[in-house]
């Protein structure tokens, strides 16, 4: 491994080897053992009344019934979660619903704003965070456990590590080899499509990205916005640099790029912005006013002809009607004619949950004990089931997972991601957060896309100064 900081990424024999999605029964979570005399951040369960004691056998004298001991109330937990969006908003209600159901632990939801909560998470966690919060695999992850801001959760993945490949195991590892992440699903970047545009307009998947960029032409030509666009949160841009790096320049240099091992004055990645000054006029205008959910309605709307984004795009097909979800498809970027075209490298991040330190749950405790089960029934198959049941724009992280369900949608993104030999979690969670936020390549990008014909060079060199001038980790 030739970055030690880094958890080894999640090749094509990993999946082929492990496994990342399979089928079998769904689990069912113990019930909690909820510790008690321990005060909890939030309002508890009431104690239970005292039961009479079961009465004396029949041979012994009468007795006055003693109080029983009464059971121990279990502990309420908070979550911080950024599943803002209606349908995963649900989805997750639904688990915590299930869980509170079985277990007795009452968990309150805090929902915060994707954007917000990722753009904050820093002093979020650095403050007075939840209990558990939504997070991400991969390096940002790493990056939080080392700073002392999750707790190492391997007595969980003792019980739950069945359910799991390596590779979503490894994934799930800081940096001291301790597991501190539960992951929940995943999902595929690609390029999304309707299938009746297509059909009516006669047009084919690209394979390259001369094909690509003839279609574009053609779109335009017909009236269609060629690729929808929308970067008002900083981030969905990222997916492209992503592509076009992994494309042109491979797995390797782009993870090294975004540990600081190469530079961003590299004429390599100078090619990767000209190529995407080239393809920028068949994009989307106005890009920074626009949410990706804005973007997503062109699509949707019949507007736009494609759109590079996860497949969380599908959320908004689903709110539409079913027939519009059916009627979406998608296919893996176009090749770009490198020897690292092979590779199939793609974004395809993977979610999940991490217990934050300076919660109440930090501490041994209570709070302790119902955050850890909570974390428990996140990672089984049952909870993941009922998860992507609700919520189909994803693929289950459990290999035993219900998969019988799955749209087509679904399984094609389980054969995208099982033909990549390299999967990356995206720009945004493959480096240090401090570069990655509003101050820096969010903003940079978006700089980018409003002026792609700017001194790219200079660009670059602005990248850089602000990696140089970041504090050392």
């Amino acid at each position: 491994m030739e970055d030690s900081g880094r958890a080894r990424q999640v090749t094509r024999r990993d999946v082929l080897k492990t496994g990342l999605i399979g089928a079998a029964g769904l689990t069912v979570l113990p019930t909690v053992i909820a510790a008690c005399s321990s005060a909890s951040a939030t309002p508890t369960t009431a104690p239970a009344t005292p039961a009479p004691a079961t009465a004396a056998p029949a041979t012994a004298a009468p007795a006055t019934p003693a109080p029983a001991t009464p059971a121990p109330a279990a502990t309420a937990i908070t979550f911080g979660s950024n599943y803002s969006d209606a349908v995963p908003k649900k989805a997750m209600q639904d688990i915590v619903d299930a869980f509170t159901a079985k277990s007795g632990v009452k968990v309150t939801v805090n929902t915060v704003d994707h954007g917000t909560f990722q753009d904050q998470i820093t002093s979020y966690l650095g403050g007075k965070p939840d209990d558990v919060f939504t997070w991400f695999s991969g390096y940002r992850m790493r990056y939080f456990a080392a700073q002392g801001f999750a707790v190492a959760i391997d007595d969980v993945w003792a019980k739950i590590g069945s359910d799991f490949s390596d590779a979503f195991k490894v994934g799930s590892t800081g940096d001291d080899s301790h597991q501190y992440f539960v992951p929940i699903y995943n999902y595929p970047w690609a390029v999304f499509y309707r299938k009746s545009v297509f059909t009516a307009k006669g047009y084919t998947v690209p394979a390259t990205i001369d094909d690509f960029t003839a279609l574009c032409k053609k779109m335009q030509a017909d009236g269609l916005i060629p690729i929808a666009f929308g970067d008002k949160d900083g981030w969905p841009a990222m997916g492209t640099f992503d592509i076009l790096d992994l494309r042109m320049n491979g797995y390797q240099f782009h993870v090294d790029l975004m540990a600081g091992k190469n530079k961003w004055t590299d004429p390599k990645v100078l090619a990767v912005f000209n190529k995407w000054k080239d393809l920028m006029p068949y994009h989307q205008t106005g890009a920074a006013g626009r949410t990706w959910q804005d973007a997503a309605q062109a699509l949707l709307k019949k507007q736009a002809g494609m759109y590079l984004l996860g497949m969380f795009v599908s959320q908004q097909f689903l709110a539409a009607s079913q027939a519009d979800l059916d009627d979406l498809d998608f296919f893996p970027y176009p090749s770009l004619g490198t020897s690292f075209d092979a590779e199939k490298a793609l974004d395809a991040p993977i979610d999940g949950f991490m217990i934050a330190k300076k919660s109440p749950a930090g501490a041994a405790g209570a709070e302790q004990d119902s955050a850890k089960a909570f974390m428990q029934f996140l990672g089984s198959p049952a909870a993941e089931g009922i998860y992507v049941k609700a919520d189909p724009s994803n693929v289950a992280a459990s290999k035993n997972a219900d998969t019988s369900g799955y749209n087509a949608l679904q399984k094609k993104a389980v054969e995208l991601i099982g033909a990549a030999q390299k999967i990356t979690q995206f720009l945004d969670r493959d480096t240090r957060p401090d570069f990655a936020g509003a101050n820096g390549m969010q903003n940079f990008l978006l700089k980018f896309i409003g002026n792609p014909s700017q001194d790219l060079s200079a660009f670059l060199t602005s990248i850089q100064k602000f990696w140089d001038g970041l504090p050392p980790l």
